[in-house]
């Protein structure tokens, strides 16, 4: 057997288009334009791509886009005005702080900083809380991007078993919680490092989601046949981009399988996208 591939960079799109016309209904309902500001410091390549591509995708998306950039040099108390600056700006309605920041900022402060309505990462305290309750104002963006690229794929949560290799609160964490929801109604174990007997447990899962940050680290002999596998994984190595699953072993067993690059990382993109307008909507009606 040898699996479907679930392509992200496809549905990116797709959503994207729909975002377009939902910002393009919404502009010219409020005469408002969705505007994300996006926060860069230092100089990390991978950032930087990531930050470049998002501000593409904003324009492309009919939203508009800052980039407030500034060397690793910065203070963290001058970019905690920043993020206040950002806060009051009635023309911005959301704020990406881009991770990771240099070591001597302390990163929960200025996540923590960041106004609830204008965080469309959902890293503020605030809203993560809203997760576990069941009641979102938004969604992490990567662990969106999973559940939809699921859904759009008509795979079943409902009763099945879906195991998240990873406990980051960045994805592992927040999509626990999401995928334990009235509505989706998954059952969730999640493995980390500390894990024991983690190959028995991964070949339970109907649904399993790599998200450990070590390369193919994912084998045949860790996945059930006929489960979906999501690679969220991206690592660089010398032969280039690869994931935390062995791809090719693991596609001549799965049913269903991310590719890397192409499977998750356009989806996070798009979510991003989704949350700025959302932003938007819910700070038009606070005024």
């Amino acid at each position: 057997m040898t699996a479907k591939l679930l392509d992200g960079k496809a549905l990116a799109e797709q959503i994207q288009q729909e975002i377009a016309l939902e910002a393009t209904a919404f502009r010219a309902r409020t005469g408002v334009t969705p505007c994300l500001a996006a926060v860069l410091i230092g100089d990390d390549p991978a950032s930087d791509v990531y930050v470049r591509n998002k501000r593409r995708d904003c324009e492309r998306a009919g939203l508009t886009s800052q980039l407030h950039r500034h060397d690793g040099a910065m203070s963290e108390a001058e970019l905690l005005a920043l993020v206040e600056r950002l806060n009051a700006d009635a023309a911005v309605h959301g704020i990406l702080v881009q991770l990771p920041l240099p070591r001597h900022i302390n990163t929960a402060r200025v996540l923590e900083a960041v106004d609830p309505l204008k965080d469309v990462d959902a890293f503020h305290p605030e809203n993560v809380g809203r997760i576990v309750q069941g009641q979102p104002r938004f969604l992490p963006c990567t662990p969106y991007g999973v559940i939809e690229l699921l859904r759009r794929n008509d795979v079943a949560l409902a009763g099945a078993h879906a195991v998240i290799l990873g406990r980051s609160d960045i994805v592992g964490k927040p999509l626990a919680n999401m995928l334990v929801q009235r509505g989706l109604d998954a059952t969730v174990t999640v493995c980390h490092s500390r894990t024991r007997y983690l190959p028995e447990l991964t070949r339970l899962a109907d649904v399993l989601i790599a998200a450990i940050g070590q390369p193919k680290f994912v084998t045949a002999a860790m996945v059930k046949p006929g489960a979906v596998v999501i690679d969220v994984g991206i690592n660089r190595t010398d032969a280039g981009l690869v994931g935390d699953v062995d791809f090719s072993s693991v596609s001549e067993v799965a049913l269903l399988i991310t590719p890397v690059p192409g499977g998750v990382g356009p989806l996070t993109r798009a979510m991003l996208l989704k949350n700025t307008l959302t932003a938007a909507e819910l700070q038009s009606q606070k005024r």
